[in-house]
């Protein structure tokens, strides 16, 4: 059920308060704390290039990370803060949440299309237009799934998928209230060619037709 979550690698860091943040930003690292699940709050610091990696590769704030400290047991955790140097927009200390197994999260979950060479649109020469390849959705810690499928057999030219007509894992809901698309199958560039060339003849035919009439 659950896809494979990505590790944040990281060190327990000894000290406190700002003179300890200033040593660890000094050697290449990131201060920060990981906080929450009924344990005392843990300072630990990671390196600089690894977490600016990830951050710049995006949705660092809402990707489920195993967190690994050599010496611990591994944790479950999701970043609920960084905050950044205001000239240089680096980031210069994180917060780190532990989640238990039940706990309510709201993750990006990569969407996956099936039957597409079924589909009545798709043989017709209609294009499958992805409008989201990731939907975020609030899932529990212990059962994160690791897509959302999306059945495109049956679908013709025009029709949409929304959110509304796909089946969800138990105990998923979108964060988003109103019913969003997801795809659309549209019609050939070939058809929408021509037929946008139709209007345009018709559109030029009508005043002479009107001028003929009067």
């Amino acid at each position: 059920m659950a896809g494979e979550i990505p590790d944040l690698i990281a060190e327990a860091r000894e000290g406190t308060g700002k003179g300890a943040a200033r040593t660890a930003r000094r050697n290449g690292m990131v201060p920060g704390v990981v906080y929450g699940g009924g344990v005392d709050p843990q300072p630990i610091q990671i390196k600089f290039n690894e977490l600016f990696k990830k951050l710049k590769a995006g949705r660092f704030m809402s990707t489920l990370f195993n967190l690994k400290v050599e010496g611990q047991e591994d944790v479950r955790v999701i970043c609920r803060s960084v905050q950044r140097d205001v000239v240089k927009d680096l980031p210069t200390h994180l917060d780190l949440m532990r989640l238990r197994r039940t706990s309510k999260v709201n993750l990006f979950i990569p969407v996956e299309f099936v039957n597409e060479e079924t589909a009545p649109g798709i043989k017709k020469g209609g294009v499958l237009t992805v409008v989201r390849p990731e939907v975020e959705l609030r899932v529990t810690a212990g059962e994160i799934p690791d897509h959302i499928t999306v059945d495109l057999s049956g679908l013709e030219v025009g029709d949409t998928v929304t959110i509304s007509s796909v089946d969800l894992p138990s105990g998923a809901k979108p964060t988003i209230d109103r019913d969003f698309v997801i795809a659309n199958i549209s019609a050939p560039s070939g058809l929408r060619s021509s037929e946008n060339e139709e209007d345009d003849g018709d559109e030029a035919d009508a005043p002479a037709a009107e001028a003929a009439e009067e």
